[in-house]
């Protein structure tokens, strides 16, 4: 993509998100082609929400990194977005159902970072991720739907506008994390006290590491990189749930504890 229709992509994306007002695929002449264009667009949509007061970029979400999430979706190859500041709980709160589309939860696990993940000789692996990973945490990520039709875009647009991401509720940190199999981690979650599902670490590309070093590799071949502070979250553990009004929506994550929100 030229960078004129890389501006025009975002631009529609951001109005679109700033008016909130459903989605419909992009016009095939700012529409990325792939996933590199997809990225393009993306990285312009953060600069141009952030001007337009949604915040800044502080975290990262991986979606599609479960067989669950592949199956559900129908993607088979994990897809990155960002996740903004004012976006972010920490481990339990209340926000307005009204300020959300088609909104959804789903069940992570999400690191923190203590130092940044510059590109390397070798690709990152989940070996070399982990001496940067400051803490564990169990996580709810908040997606919102915002497509008509969402089956019927393409990849490369979901992509382009953050693969749904709306936000998270971020569980306590653990910094022993270490002592963990976090790959045979259980965790699961519940809607108004009934179990909706449930899943395992290594669910997440068979180690939820794996999925780091995959972001870290995506961004450094972006010429970007994983920067100490932020967070990611490397995946869902249970097929996201669309929630009503007054949902009371809780996970339960083995070492990591609980997180919370309430749609009002």
């Amino acid at each position: 993509m030229d960078s004129d229709s890389v501006k025009m992509a975002a631009t529609y994306l951001s109005r679109a998100r700033t008016s909130h007002r459903r989605l419909d695929e992009l016009a095939e002449s700012i529409r990325p082609e792939d996933e590199t264009d997809a990225y393009q667009v993306q990285r312009r949509l953060h600069r141009t929400l952030s001007q337009a007061g949604h915040g800044e970029a502080v975290g990262h979400k991986i979606g599609c990194t479960t067989p669950v999430m592949q199956e559900f979706l129908g993607i088979p190859n994990p897809c990155a977005g960002a996740v903004f500041e004012p976006t972010v709980i920490d481990q339990a709160g209340t926000v307005d159902f009204s300020s959300y589309l088609h909104v959804g939860v789903e069940c992570e696990l999400a690191v923190r970072l203590s130092r940044d993940l510059p590109k390397r000789a070798e690709p990152h692996t989940r070996e070399s991720v982990a001496g940067a990973v400051e803490s564990v945490m169990c996580a709810i990520e908040i997606v919102d739907d915002r497509w008509l039709d969402y089956p019927g875009v393409s990849t490369a647009t979901l992509i382009a506008d953050d693969f749904f991401g709306a936000g998270a509720v971020l569980g306590r940190p653990n910094s022993d994390w270490q002592s963990l199999d976090l790959g045979a981690i259980s965790g699961g979650m519940a809607i108004n006290g009934i179990s909706v599902g449930s899943g395992l670490g290594g669910d997440i590309l068979g180690h939820p590491l794996e999925a780091l070093a995959w972001i870290a590799n995506s961004l450094n071949g972006r010429r970007s990189r994983l920067r100490a502070g932020e967070f990611v979250l490397l995946g869902s553990l249970v097929q996201t749930v669309w929630v009503n009004k007054g949902d009371s929506v809780e996970i339960d994550v083995e070492h990591l504890g609980q997180a919370s929100v309430l749609f009002e």
